[in-house]
């Protein structure tokens, strides 16, 4: 097998992200569905469905019908996958009738770890993400695909093959299709939502500084005391106010792995955190004043989004600044307009040395892992053939709004433009929608959204942004208004790709990681909310990472980094 082209524009994401060197893979033998291949350094594919194919990227896939069951994430709004009107369509096309078995967004994870356990697990999964290093590249439960994939998957290859190299594992080994999703404004999804109504009665513009920010919070405290100034939640897309405000004073990285630690890639070039910095407590400080002030109160650091949107919407209760990705999390643009017109996005405000940043998570697109093969499937080449369809423009928008094109989507509509102000690629004719249906598979899918993609559905440039129509345009304006120009920049903090751990160092540091999270977490409230002295007790909380094992933390991620850095 030939090595895999690498992309430079995918070598920064090898050195830090998500999930599939020189190429892996051999000869392929029979598995007994039970991982037993696991000391042979992973399970390789059974090549017994080869008889049975059609031509390689022909429809149907097979010669006679075959069944295969998958594993996915349920979603409120699919009422049931085995009658849904896509994957009638899908069957047809394909030849493969697909017996699904389910998980819900809270439980997914603990139903896929227990029929692994058991021994009774699916052919293949998809939407949800078992660990590699585990049940790949330990257990060989999940398949090598190295060679089937330049075999089985021309759409795969001619859209992803860039990516690759960039989804294999430690072992050198691919063992998931990972889809991309280049949203342009989830990459600077670290949003503060201001409301201009109340801007407009206190007779001030837009924050620009945290002076500003601080005075804009004051004067609306002193005309509207039962007012919150600063909204927040413990969870949600990028609800927490605490993230927007740091980049103030430090880029805030987020989180890394599954932790919130905010560990980071330091100007010097290594793995750091900026919870122990001075530029951190400097930020501490900052919202330790508004804390003061009144401007956040202590249900920010303990409700969840759901609250928040309950809270932002009691009437007779105003939120002046209020941080989310989107400002639909909040207010439903149909049913509440006027409050929903009243939000706009801020640009980051500056901090005392002039640090302004909008963190760019710029390793967002490319998926960890959305689907895999297990030792189980009698049929590996028809079951990457099947997810094969997903990397086509047609399976994309089938799989998303429906597969009748003309009634729920068409190619190229004359004369309209995407979002990007260029011609348009598509138009929908069939939004998407958060209500329960059965005619597509809405976001449970892999899905093969570049950005060219994404920017290219066709959007009115002179649709109402104050509307739900005009969602996309308002966050695609903002976001390249507002935010795009004050990403990090060489030499500054950057963040973290998805770095790829061996089951060994992930399980070393998986309670390290909640420690360390709760640690900061603890001490960053404690601080903020006055309980916690900066000239008494800063020095020992720096101290006290020792013993909650953050430097064995940093280690791991380093010798993660170091290691993908190195290919």
């Amino acid at each position: 097998m030939r090595k895999l082209k690498k992309a430079t524009a995918l070598l920064l994401c090898l050195l830090m992200t998500f999930s599939l060197a020189a190429c892996g893979g051999g000869t392929t033998k029979e598995t007994g569905g039970t991982g037993e291949n696991a000391e042979n350094g992973g399970a390789q594919a059974d090549s017994g469905s080869t008889g049975i194919l059609t031509e390689t990227g022909t429809y149907p896939i097979v010669k006679e019908p075959i069944e295969l069951t998958l594993f996915c994430v349920s979603m409120p709004n699919v009422e049931d996958f085995a009658t849904n009107d896509f994957t009638k369509f899908l069957e047809e096309k394909t030849g493969i009738k697909i017996n699904f078995e389910t998980g819900s967004r809270d439980d997914w994870e603990t139903k896929l770890n227990l029929a692994f356990s058991t021994g009774d697990y699916p052919d293949m999964i998809m939407f949800a993400s078992p660990s590699q290093a585990k049940y790949g590249v330990k257990e060989g439960i999940l398949l090598q695909l190295d060679d089937l994939i330049e075999a089985n998957m021309p759409n795969y290859m001619a859209n992803m093959g860039e990516y690759i190299d960039a989804t294999r594992q430690t072992d050198g080994h691919i063992y998931a299709i990972c889809g991309l999703n280049e949203c342009y404004h989830c990459m600077y999804a670290k949003k503060m939502w201001v409301n201009t109504y109340w801007l407009d009665r206190m007779g001030i513009d837009v924050p620009t500084t945290t002076d500003e920010f601080y005075d804009a919070c004051k004067k609306f405290l002193e005309i509207n005391p039962t007012g919150i100034a600063v909204g927040g939640a413990k969870d949600g897309w990028h609800a927490r106010f605490e993230e927007w405000m740091t980049n103030a004073f430090i880029l805030s990285p987020s989180k890394s792995q599954d932790y919130r630690v905010e560990v980071g890639l330091a100007p010097e070039g290594k793995i750091r955190t900026i919870a122990n910095t001075d530029e951190y407590k400097e930020a501490l400080k900052y919202m330790n004043s508004l804390y003061k002030l009144g401007a956040i109160y202590d249900g920010d650091f303990t409700q969840t989004e759901e609250q928040l949107r309950a809270l932002a919407n009691q009437e007779g209760e105003p939120v002046l600044f209020l941080p989310c990705g989107t400002i639909s999390n909040h207010f439903d643009a149909d049913n509440n307009n006027e409050t929903y017109r009243h939000y706009q996005v801020m640009a980051p405000i500056a901090g005392p040395d002039g640090t302004r940043r909008a963190t760019y998570m710029k390793y967002a697109g490319l998926g960890e892992g959305d689907f895999f093969v297990t030792d189980k499937c009698k049929y590996p080449e028809a079951a990457l053939r099947w997810i094969d369809y997903f990397f086509t423009t047609e399976g994309a928008l089938s799989s998303q709004y429906g597969a009748e094109e003309g009634t729920d989507w068409v190619l190229n509509p004359e004369g309209k433009k995407g979002l990007n102000g260029e011609p348009a690629m598509y138009e929908v004719l069939n939004p998407y929608s958060g209500e329960a249906q059965n005619h597509d598979w809405q976001d449970v899918q892999v899905k093969y959204f570049p950005a060219e993609f994404r920017l290219g559905e066709s959007t009115d440039q002179n649709v109402d942004v104050g509307t739900s129509l005009g969602l996309e345009k308002l966050l695609y304006d903002a976001t390249k208004e507002k935010m795009e120009p004050y990403a990090q920049k060489e030499g500054d903090w950057d963040v973290l790709p998805y770095l790829k751990l061996t089951d060994e160092e992930a399980t070393k540091i998986q309670t390290i990681g909640v420690e360390v999270e709760n640690y900061i977490e603890e001490n960053k409230v404690a601080f903020i909310t006055g309980r916690k002295d900066f000239d008494k007790d800063w020095d020992s909380y720096v101290k006290g990472f020792d013993n909650v094992g953050l430097p064995t933390l940093l280690e791991v991620y380093q010798t993660a980094y170091d290691r993908q850095s190195s290919k």
